[in-house]
C-alpha cells in the first residue's frame, strides 16, 4: 500500500471535483463569429447631411425610367387637380349663367310683339306702343342694352305684359328691306322690242336727271319727279321699268300697289313713309310702283272702315310725291292698265310730269318682238314669220312671245329639235282662243 498520492489525489492532479468545473469552462468559451464586411469601418453621419443622402442605386437606367413614368403621372395628377378645382370655382357662374339663359329663354319663346319706342322715363321704364292698341307704361327687362333705346325705334315686347325684352337692330321696316331689287334684273334696252319712242321719254324723265342733273340747271328747268306708264296689258310696261333698273347703278325699290293697303289703321300710310325715307337714305334711287290702281283710285265718299284706309294711303302718296320735302334724287315710276280710274290728283303736273302710254304694236314692232324671241329658237326652213306679223289679230307683246313658247313645246312635245311652220299656226291658234276666253277664231264670221 506504500507510498499514494496524500488525500486521495488522483494522478492527474487534481480532485474530480475540479475536473467538472474545467469541462464547463470548456464549454462556454467560443471563437469569434468572422466579420461582416472586409476593409475599414465606416463612420455613421449625423444630421441634415444624412437625411438628404441618397444611396447608390443600380441600375442606373431602369431607375431613372422609373423616375420619369412617376414624374409624368405626377404631372398629370397636377393637372387634373388644377381642372377639378376650376370647376369647382367656375361651376357656380356656370350655373347661374344657365339659369339666367333659361329664364331668357321662357321669356322669348312666346311670340312676340313689335311696338315703338315712345318715351324713355328711366333706366327701368319706358312709354311703348304698338299698332294694335294704346300707349303703355312697361318696364325694360336687365339685359336689354339700354344705350341703345332711342324714342322711335322698334322694340320687342311680352306678349303678355308687354315689357321691353330686345331692340330691333335694323331700322328699316322688314316690309320695306324686302321690296329693295338686290340684283339687276337680266332685261335690257335690247330686249324690248319696238317702242323707242318710250324708251327715250323715260330716259329723259328717270335716268338723265340722276346721272347729268347739270343739264337741268344750266338749261334752267327742274327735272321730272316721276313717270306713269300706261296701256294695254302685256304691251311692256314692268319689262321697260326692269330695263330702267338694269341700266342704272341707282337704288331699285319695287312695290305692288297692293302692298301698301295694311289691315291696321295707319299702317299704309306709315309704310308709305318709311318707303320714302328709305329710297331717300340710299338716294340715288327709283321707285317703282306697280299696279297703282289698287291705291291710286278716284276719291268718293266712302262706307266703309278698309275704303277710308285706301283713301288715307293714297293721301300719304299724295303728300310724299309732292309735299314740304323735296324729294331730290328720288324718282318714281308708276304703271297701271287703267289710267281712266286714278285720281286726278295722282296725274297733275308736279306730282306725275310726264305719261307714257303703250300701244298695242304695230307691224314694225311686231318684226322685232318676233325677231326677239325667235332669235334664240332652232326654226325650220319653212317657218314665214311675215305671215303672223301680217295678221289682223291684235297681238301684243306678251302674247307674241307665248306663241313663240307654245310653238317650242309643241316641238318638244313631237321630240323634234326645229320648230316648223305648222307650230306656230297651231300656236297662234290657241293662245287666240285662251286670250278671246274660249270663243273659237272665225266662229262668228
Amino acid at each position: 500500500m506504500g507510498q499514494g498520492t496524500p488525500g486521495g489525489l488522483n494522478r492527474q492532479g487534481g480532485l474530480p471535483g475540479d475536473r467538472k468545473s474545467d469541462d464547463k469552462k470548456e464549454k462556454k468559451f467560443k471563437p469569434a463569429a468572422p466579420p461582416a464586411r472586409v476593409g475599414r469601418k465606416q463612420r455613421k453621419q449625423k444630421g441634415p447631411e444624412a437625411a438628404s443622402r441618397l444611396p447608390n442605386v443600380t441600375p442606373v437606367t431602369k431607375c431613372k425610367l422609373r423616375l420619369l413614368k412617376l414624374e409624368r403621372i405626377k404631372d398629370y395628377l397636377l393637372m387634373e387637380e388644377e381642372f377639378v378645382a376650376n370647376q369647382e370655382r367656375l361651376k357656380p357662374q356656370e350655373e347661374k349663367a344657365e339659369e339666367d339663359r333659361s329664364k331668357v329663354d321662357d321669356l322669348r319663346g312666346s311670340p312676340m310683339s313689335v311696338g315703338n319706342l315712345e318715351e324713355l322715363i328711366d333706366e327701368n321704364h319706358a312709354i311703348v306702343s304698338s299698332s294694335v292698341g294704346p300707349e303703355y307704361y312697361v318696364g325694360i327687362l336687365s339685359f336689354v342694352d339700354k344705350d341703345q333705346l332711342e324714342p322711335g325705334c322698334a322694340i320687342l315686347m311680352h306678349n303678355k305684359v308687354l315689357s321691353v325684352v330686345g331692340l330691333l337692330q335694323d331700322e328699316v321696316d322688314p316690309m320695306v328691306s324686302v321690296m329693295k331689287v338686290e340684283k339687276a334684273p337680266l332685261e335690257s334696252y335690247a330686249d324690248i322690242g319696238g317702242l323707242d319712242a318710250q324708251i327715250q321719254e323715260i330716259k329723259e324723265a328717270v335716268e338723265l336727271p340722276l346721272t347729268h342733273p347739270e343739264l337741268y340747271e344750266d338749261i334752267g328747268i327742274k327735272p321730272p319727279k316721276g313717270v306713269i306708264l300706261y296701256g294695254e296689258p302685256g304691251t311692256g310696261k314692268t319689262l321697260l321699268a326692269k330695263a330702267v333698273a338694269n341700266s342704272t347703278s341707282a337704288t331699285f325699290l319695287r312695290v305692288v300697289g297692293s302692298e301698301l293697303i295694311q289691315k291696321y289703321l295707319g299702317d299704309g300710310p306709315k309704310l308709305v313713309r318709311e318707303l320714302f325715307r328709305v329710297a331717300d337714305d340710299l338716294s340715288p334711287s327709283i321707285v317703282f310702283i306697280d299696279e297703282i290702281d289698287a291705291v291710286g283710285t278716284k276719291r268718293y265718299d266712302a262706307h266703309s272702315g278698309g275704303e277710308r284706309e285706301i283713301q288715307r294711303t293714297m293721301l300719304e302718296l299724295l303728300n310724299q310725291l309732292d309735299g314740304f320735302d323735296s324729294r331730290g334724287d328720288v324718282k318714281v315710276i308708276l304703271a297701271t292698265n287703267r289710267i281712266e280710274s286714278l285720281d286726278p290728283a295722282l296725274l297733275r303736273p308736279g306730282r306725275i310730269d310726264r305719261k307714257i302710254e303703250f300701244p298695242l304694236p304695230d307691224i314694225k314692232t311686231r318684226r322685232r318682238i318676233f325677231q326677239i324671241h325667235t332669235s334664240r329658237m332652232t326654226l325650220a326652213e319653212d317657218v314665214n314669220l311675215e305671215e303672223f306679223v301680217m295678221t289682223k289679230d291684235e297681238f301684243s307683246g306678251a302674247d307674241i312671245k307665248a306663241i313663240c313658247t307654245e310653238a317650242g313645246l309643241l316641238a318638244l312635245r313631237e321630240r323634234r329639235m326645229k320648230v316648223t311652220h305648222a307650230d306656230f299656226k297651231k300656236a297662234k291658234e290657241k293662245v287666240m282662243f285662251k286670250k278671246k276666253e274660249g270663243v273659237p277664231e272665225g266662229l262668228y264670221m
